[in-house]
């Protein structure tokens, strides 16, 4: 296996810090500021100091030398200082950010549960963290704080904690890559993540890799932990980032995120359902018998802006078929928005509506969905279908 693409974020790490520059300005403004960054870093020096016993490099020149050799691959020029934890049992090392300071702290028996190389591993993981946070002026730290100050307050919703989550995620996946750097050998970075994650002396990182592979051909299965991935989608993501590289990175996201379900929408996924949700009226509001003052007014109570477009959107239905009984459920209940939005259109927008549904392959639980709402006759539905591209061929055929 190959070192894999270059260390730069993941494509979830620049539209997060994207969009919180953007949407949230105030937040980003005051996470940015001088004054913050002073709290934290004060925050930090006092919680070290309380909590751990430093390692001096007299003492442990081997791991001083390994995290030398560690920043010159990572391209740092810092001083870093390396401690142990205090009454902490589990193994386990984290990296204390301060501008231009590194803090690693290393927690449990990892100095002797791991080998040389494998702590040269867990050194240049730690680095790694380093090295994405002073990236742009420190915007992914800011970016990473703020979301988890947001995710943390009981006002948060479930898209402010997904997306800390998420976010997460995607930085443990971004420092493996680093560590893999660092080590150039993946199951050196394979094996020490499992011995931390097991606490066994002895682990084979081939025969994990296969375990991982093997779960994801039985199934799918996303991401369950709040802040770490699970050590197999971790091993898998850093195998096939070794393999193919950048190109690796929607494999990556679809094992992270897994397929989209409406009550675990992050932020992002909150802005593509908007984006879905202006593209699919784009579409149903096409033909121009449909766009009266009365439904061009409803669509704009959903998008100030709305225009309509002649273009076409050849991917859009594809797009658009969820397996989320939820996400099903809303785009039903979109349709039927637009069905009663005008009295005077009769029964035209149902017919062009229930044809949709049947290319979105959701017409059974719209056609319920009509017939509970609308109080219609099973008989006047069942003629409605079949006179449905009838009706709509002579409305589009009107000059």
């Amino acid at each position: 296996m190959q070192n894999g693409g270059s260390l730069i974020p993941l494509p979830y790490h620049f539209e997060v810090r994207d969009y919180l520059k953007t949407q949230e300005p105030n937040l980003w403004n005051w996470f940015s500021s001088a004054q913050a960054q002073a709290d934290y870093t004060e925050s930090l020096r006092v919680q070290l100091l309380k909590s751990t016993y430093r390692l001096d490099p007299e003492s442990h020149p081997d791991l001083y030398r390994d995290a030398e050799q560690a920043k010159a691959v990572l391209q740092l020029d810092i001083p870093l200082t390396l401690y142990q934890a205090q009454h902490s049992p589990q193994p386990n090392a984290a990296l204390y950010y301060i501008p231009d300071e590194g803090h690693l702290v290393l927690s449990g028996p990892v100095l002797s549960l791991l080998n040389a190389d494998e702590l040269k591993s867990v050194v240049g993981h730690e680095l790694a963290h380093y090295h994405l946070w002073r990236r742009d002026g420190g915007e992914f730290h800011v970016a990473d704080r703020l979301l988890e100050a947001v995710a943390n307050d009981p006002r948060a919703s479930n898209s402010h904690v997904q997306s800390a989550r998420w976010y997460q995620l995607y930085t443990e996946i971004f420092a493996d890559r680093g560590s893999l750097k660092v080590t150039g050998n993946v199951h050196t970075v394979v094996s020490s993540l499992v011995k931390i994650q097991t606490g066994l002396p002895q682990v084979s990182a081939a025969s994990y890799l296969k375990q991982a592979e093997e779960i994801f051909q039985k199934s799918r299965v996303p991401t369950a932990e709040l802040s770490h991935p699970e050590a197999f989608i971790r091993a898998r993501a850093l195998a096939l980032w070794a393999d193919g590289g950048d190109v690796a990175a929607s494999q990556i996201s679809a094992m992270i995120e897994g397929t989209p379900a409406l009550d675990e929408l992050d932020l992002m996924g909150q802005v593509r359902l908007t984006q879905l949700t202006r593209r699919l009226l784009e579409h149903l509001l096409r033909p121009k018998w449909f766009q009266t003052d009365a439904v061009l007014g409803h669509a704009k109570l959903f998008f100030d802006d709305f225009r309509t477009t002649t273009s076409t959107d050849p991917i859009l239905l594809e797009e658009l078929k969820f397996s989320d009984p939820k996400l099903r459920e809303y785009l039903c209940y979109l349709l039927l928005d637009f069905v009663a939005a005008d009295p005077e259109l009769d029964e035209l927008p149902l017919a062009a509506t229930l044809d949709l549904a049947k290319q979105l392959e959701i017409d059974a639980f719209f056609e319920k969905l009509v017939a509970k709402e609308l109080k219609m006759k099973p008989r006047d539905l069942k003629r409605l279908k079949e006179t449905a591209a009838e009706l709509i061929a002579g409305a589009e055929a009107k000059p």
